[in-house]
């Protein structure tokens, strides 16, 4: 079993790495590599890029000290993350077009926690309730599963 686990660590950490690393040049376009590229803002993206955006596997630090580690698409969070924020809070789950959208858990610095769908950045229960539906009505139910299939 432990050459298993060895064997299996072996082949996951070099296929990490399977993309050649980007041009050192920021002006030449990345496309099909691995790079890190810091932004003058100081913000910066450690990962895979695809026609000189974020896309694959990467880890995006911002300078205010919030984090985003999971999967990018056309330059934006998509994909399953994990975002954790300079306050304490973190979210765990999917992500569309750079916002929580799918399955997921945010959790609050204090602990409480969010368990469920997220459409469009916001919580499924909280968008139907912001619709004036009270929680634990028939329409409320209708509501969260409606949004939950337009997913």
């Amino acid at each position: 079993m432990k050459k298993l686990i060895i064997l299996s660590t072996f082949f996951f950490s070099i296929s990490v790495h399977a993309l050649p690393n980007c041009p050192s040049d920021t002006s030449v376009r990345w496309d099909n590599c691995f790079g890190t590229y810091t932004f003058a803002n100081g913000d910066k993206y450690v990962g895979e890029w695809k026609d000189d955006k974020k896309y694959g596997q990467g880890t995006y630090t911002f300078a205010n000290g919030d984090k985003y580690v999971g999967e990018w698409k056309d330059d934006k969070r998509h994909g399953q993350g994990t975002s954790t924020y300079a306050n304490g809070d973190k979210y765990v789950g999917e992500f569309k077009d750079d916002k929580k959208h799918g399955q997921g858990t945010y959790t609050y610095a204090n602990g409480k926690r969010l368990v469920g769908y997220f459409m469009n950045g916001e919580y499924i229960p909280d968008i139907c309730e912001g619709m004036g539906l009270v929680k634990g009505t028939e329409s409320f139910g209708n509501c969260v599963l409606k949004l939950i299939d337009n997913l």
